[in-house]
């Protein structure tokens, strides 16, 4: 078997859940901060992250809303899968996002995304923050 290499980032957001959930599954918002897309909350369906370099081609695999949401993301060459885990706090919500799957032979998916996901993260939550 071949070892993977993962991303993972943590953030503690000054947000309930249902709001970050929002941000993560509505199409309108995902676009704000992450790419244009056509996302749908639904179990097993297909869309894609697109951005100026190209597109992302992902499938829903997992989703209990306000609590987690898995999905493919890849193109001819990466197949990762990016999960998000979110967990209230006292104060909001703890976002974790964790992208795994990088095989050792893709080090420039791999850098790309960990130089990326920190400011999709940021972006993330500016789009909060405007939501009042």
């Amino acid at each position: 078997m071949t070892e993977t290499r993962s991303v993972v980032l943590e953030r503690d957001l000054a947000h309930p859940p249902e709001k970050v959930w929002r941000a993560l599954t509505e199409p309108h918002l995902l676009a704000e901060w992450l790419m244009q897309n056509d996302f749908r909350p639904a179990l097993g369906h297909r869309f894609s992250f697109r951005a100026e370099w190209g597109a992302v081609d992902c499938e829903v695999l997992a989703l209990e809303p306000a609590r987690a949401l898995s999905y493919t993301w890849g193109d001819h060459e990466l197949k990762t899968v990016v999960t998000w885990t979110l967990t209230p706090t006292s104060t909001g919500t703890r976002l974790r996002m964790e992208q795994t799957g990088f095989r050792p032979d893709q080090p420039r998916y791999f850098h790309g995304a960990r130089a990326g996901w920190p400011r999709f993260i940021e972006a993330l939550e500016q789009v909060l923050a405007r939501q009042g």
